[in-house]
C-alpha cells in the first residue's frame, strides 16, 4: 500500500514535483544502504521479537502522523522526507529481525515450511498492496490512507506480542567494534561455498530484474501501446507466481528435497525470461504474464530455500549479521539495476534492452550448478559431509 499512497500523498496533498517525489522514494531506500549491515549487529545483541514489535509501533507512529499533520495544515515535503527516511529505517531492522527470528520460533525441520509461508503472505500482499492502495486513496484521500496503514502496523505489533513463545536473549559474544562485528557476518557468507554461490545468484537476478522492473512501464505502455487498465492485470503476473510458489513450497520439498528445490526450479524457468521482449499488444502479452509468474516462481523458490540454509548452518549469534549482509549485498543491486536498465535503453530501445536484461537472467542462474546443492537430496548431506 506504500508503494501507492506514500507519493500520492506528496503528489495529490502537497502538488509535489517529480524530483521531489523521487526524492522521498529515495529517502525510504537510503536507510537500507545506511543501516543495511550495522542493524545486523544490533539484531545479533538483542531480542528479535522485540526488535520487530518497536519496529511496527514506530511505523505506527510515523504513519499516523502524516494525516495527522496534514488535518492541522502543517505537513510538507521536508517533514515527508523524514517520515519516509525512518520508515526505511525501521523496515530494514524489522526485516533482518524476522529472518533471524524464525530458527528462535520453530523447529529446525519445520523451517522450509516456515519460510513458505512467510513468502506466499509477502508475495500476496506485495500483488495486491498496491491494489488495495489505489482503491483506498480513490475512497478515502491519500492522508487518510496512511491512517489505514498505521492501522496495520499496529496490528502487526500487537500480533507479534501475543505470540506465546519464549524470545530469548541472544548469546553474548564479545564485540571487537561495530566494523569488525559487520565483517564478521560478511566473511562467513563469502566463505561458506553453499552462501557464497547463493549470494553471487541472487544479487545477478536482482541486477537484471531490477532493471526490467524499472523499465516494465514503460515498455508496455509506449512500446507495446497497452492500456492502464491492461497494464495492472499484466503486472500481476509475478505476485501469482510468488504466491504459487509459497503453497507448493513445503509439498515440494517434502517430495524433493531442500536441495533440489532450492536450484533445480531456478534452472527451469529461467529460460522463461527469454519471452518477455517478445511481449506484444496482441495474444503475445500473454508472455509478459507467464515470464513474471515463472521467474518469480523459480526464485521464490530459490530464496526460501537459501534462506532455510542459512538459517541452518549460521550460529546462533551470527545470523543476523549474516542475513543483514545478505540483504545488503542483494537489495545494494535495486538502484544498479534500475540504472542499468536506463542506460541500455537509452543506447538501445527499452526492447533492446530488455532482451540484454532478460539474457542477464539466464546466465545469471547457471552458477548455481557448480553449487554442492547439486549433489545431494537435502541440506543436511552437505553439511554431514563438510
Amino acid at each position: 500500500m506504500a508503494r501507492v499512497a506514500l507519493p500520492l500523498v506528496a503528489v495529490l496533498s502537497l502538488n509535489a514535483s517529480p524530483l521531489e517525489v523521487g526524492l522521498l522514494a529515495a529517502a525510504q531506500s537510503v536507510a537500507t544502504l545506511v543501516l543495511g549491515l550495522p542493524s545486523g549487529v544490533w539484531v545479533d545483541r538483542w531480542r528479535r521479537r522485540r526488535v520487530m514489535v518497536v519496529s511496527d509501533a514506530s511505523r505506527f507512529v510515523l504513519l499516523s502522523a502524516i494525516p495527522l499533520l496534514w488535518s492541522l495544515g502543517l505537513l510538507n515535503m521536508t517533514i515527508m522526507y523524514g517520515i519516509a527516511l525512518l520508515l526505511g529505517c525501521a523496515q530494514v531492522f524489522n526485516d533482518v529481525a524476522d529472518q533471524t527470528y524464525l530458527p528462535d520460533l520453530v523447529a529446525k525441520e519445520s523451517l522450509p515450511d516456515g519460510n513458505s509461508k512467510l513468502q506466499m503472505v509477502r508475495s500476496a500482499g506485495f500483488g495486491i498492496g498496491p491494489t488495495i492502495g489505489g482503491a483506498i486513496v480513490q475512497a478515502v484521500g491519500a492522508p487518510l490512507t496512511m491512517m489505514a496503514m498505521a492501522i496495520s502496523a499496529l496490528g502487526s505489533a500487537i500480533s507479534l506480542s501475543l505470540i506465546k513463545s519464549p524470545d530469548p536473549r541472544p548469546e553474548r559474544h564479545e564485540s571487537r567494534g561495530l566494523v569488525k562485528d559487520v565483517g564478521e557476518g560478511l566473511s562467513f557468507l563469502m566463505r561458506e561455498p553453499v552462501m557464497r554461490i547463493n549470494i553471487i545468484v541472487s544479487a545477478a537476478t536482482t541486477l537484471c530484474v531490477s532493471g526490467v522492473l524499472a523499465l516494465g512501464v514503460i515498455f508496455l505502455a509506449d512500446t507495446v501501446d497497452l492500456a492502464p487498465g491492461v497494464i495492472g492485470l499484466v503486472l500481476v503476473g509475478g505476485g501469482i507466481g510468488g504466491v504459487l510458489s509459497g503453497l507448493l513450497g513445503k509439498r515440494l520439498v517434502d517430495r524433493y528435497g531442500t536441495a533440489r528445490i532450492t536450484w533445480f526450479p531456478l534452472i527451469v524457468t529461467s529460460p522463461f525470461a527469454l519471452l518477455l521482449p517478445m511481449t506484444e499488444a496482441d495474444w503475445r502479452v500473454s508472455f509478459y504474464i507467464i515470464t513474471s509468474a515463472m521467474i518469480t516462481f523459480g526464485m521464490t523458490l530459490f530464496s526460501i530455500g537459501a534462506l532455510t540454509y542459512r538459517q541452518n548452518v549460521t550460529p546462533s549469534n551470527l545470523l543476523g549479521r549474516v542475513n543483514a549482509a545478505s540483504q545488503f549485498i542483494t537489495w545494494g543491486m535495486v538502484p544498479l539495476g534500475g540504472l542499468l536498465g536506463g542506460v541500455l535503453a537509452t543506447h538501445l530501445t527499452v526492447r533492446g534492452a530488455l532482451w540484454v536484461l532478460m539474457t542477464g537472467k539466464v546466465l545469471a542462474a547457471v552458477p548455481i550448478l557448480w553449487s554442492p546443492l547439486v549433489h545431494v537430496r537435502d541440506f543436511d548431506q552437505i553439511q554431514a559431509n563438510s
